[in-house]
C-alpha cells in the first residue's frame, strides 16, 4: 500500500506488488486516471505486505481517511492518528501493526521520481 502526494496537494492511495514499476507508471501518465491529471506525483509513504489482498484491504481503509489523518500517518504522528480516528480501538490495532510494516530503511523513499 502506498500514498502519493499529487501536484494539487491531494493524496492518492494505491496498492501494488511492484512499487517501483507502479511509481513509474504514475509519473509517466500511464497509471491511474487521477494521477495522470495531477502530475507530478511523489511517493510519501508506503507499507509492505506479504499478500496483495492484505495491501488492497489496507488501501481501501486509508482511502476513506481525511487528508489530515493521512498526513498524520505519513508523518508518523501517532497522537494525531488517535485524535482523528473514529474508533480508538481500531487505531490501537493499527498502531501495533505499523511498527512491523514501516520500512526499516529510508532507501525506498529515496527512489521517488524528482519533482
Amino acid at each position: 500500500m502506498y500514498i502519493l502526494k499529487c501536484s494539487n496537494n491531494t493524496y492518492y492511495t494505491g496498492s501494488t506488488n511492484d512499487l517501483d514499476r507502479r511509481l513509474l507508471e504514475h509519473q509517466t501518465g500511464i497509471g491511474a486516471n487521477y494521477t495522470r491529471k495531477h502530475r507530478p506525483v511523489k511517493l510519501v509513504y508506503f507499507e509492505e505486505f506479504d499478500r496483495i489482498d492484505e495491501a488492497f484491504k489496507r488501501e481501501k481503509q486509508v482511502q476513506n481517511w481525511s487528508q489530515k489523518k493521512k498526513e498524520a500517518l505519513i508523518n508518523q504522528h501517532t497522537e494525531k492518528l488517535i485524535e482523528y480516528a473514529k474508533s480508538h480501538v481500531s487505531t490501537s490495532r493499527l498502531l501495533d501493526k505499523l511498527e512491523d510494516r514501516r520500512p526499516k530503511t529510508e532507501d525506498r523513499i529515496l527512489k521517488t521520481v524528482p519533482s
